[in-house]
């Protein structure tokens, strides 16, 4: 019987849903923290079909107070946690370097990197004291392949994936895992959260995203079979995985590329 049991933040919608459903599916407990109450007390009754102790919590990743939190009643129900899930994200701002706020700059690194390093910070030593434990760090395609006209969410995804592989080595003495996962395009709710400077991105994102062929289903297979491999790299799509090991390779060849990607999308 599988008594492993994850934490999942964003874990009401999207992505974080999915994975909160597969592993619950695979016999995992299941704990997904959410700000939006209404989906997170809905996605609890949907997860309790798969694994009956599921349960929901409250969860700003922008607050340490919350993340401090989940952990206490992750302690106290389960005794601890065995993965933790760093998903919670917003769209950025779309624009110009010029033409973005700084506001919006701290908005989106407060929730998209630092929600990350919080939820690590807080978890690590959890993980230490049980002497094992498991990030999976939620980043894009946008951290490896910076895309113009989105320099805000391209940083902060670029810094989980730095943060990733610096635990990868950091905690390895520990025993604990780290995977970082850098999916693309797929059809799922990040435009609600979405600012832009630019007329018509929400719905050029959204047309991108109802073309892809990968779903947040098979981005959550992907993820859990990174996770039974514990495997760090997890670029979950086909295109985006080939431009990555063509910057790594031929990195001009990359740039004529990614130039010509952004005109069709920007045009």
């Amino acid at each position: 019987m599988n008594n492993k049991r994850i934490f999942i933040t964003g874990g009401a919608s999207g992505l974080g849903k999915a994975i909160a459903i597969k592993f619950a599916a695979k016999g995992f407990k299941v704990c997904i923290g959410d700000v939006n109450k209404e989906r997170g007390e809905e996605a609890e009754t949907e997860l309790k079909a798969y694994s009956p102790d599921a349960f929901y919590i409250y969860c700003d990743v922008t607050s340490q107070d919350d993340l401090e939190n989940a952990r206490f009643q992750l302690e106290a129900r389960w005794g601890g946690v065995d993965v933790v899930v760093n998903n919670a994200g917003v769209g950025g701002t779309a624009g110009a370097i010029e033409d973005v706020s700084l506001s919006d700059w701290q908005w989106v690194l407060d929730v998209n990197l630092m929600g990350v390093v919080r939820g690590c910070k807080t978890f690590t030593p959890l993980f230490k004291k049980q002497g094992s434990g498991y990030f999976i760090n939620i980043a894009s395609a946008a951290g490896l392949m910076s895309a113009p006209f989105m320099s805000n969410y391209n940083v902060t995804k670029a810094g989980v994936v730095s943060l990733s592989e610096t635990l990868l080595v950091e905690l390895h003495p520990h025993k604990i895992t780290t995977s970082v996962v850098c999916p693309a395009f797929f059809q799922t709710n990040l435009t609600e959260s979405m600012r832009s400077h630019i007329g018509g991105i929400h719905s050029k994102v959204n047309k991108l995203m109802s073309r892809s062929k990968i779903t947040a289903e098979n981005v959550a297979d992907s993820i859990y079979q990174a996770y039974e491999k514990k495997e760090f790299w997890v670029v979950t799509h086909p295109f985006e995985r080939r431009m990555w090991y063509v910057k790594r390779i031929i990195p001009k060849g990359f740039n004529a590329l990614m130039q010509r990607q952004a005109k069709k999308i920007f045009a």
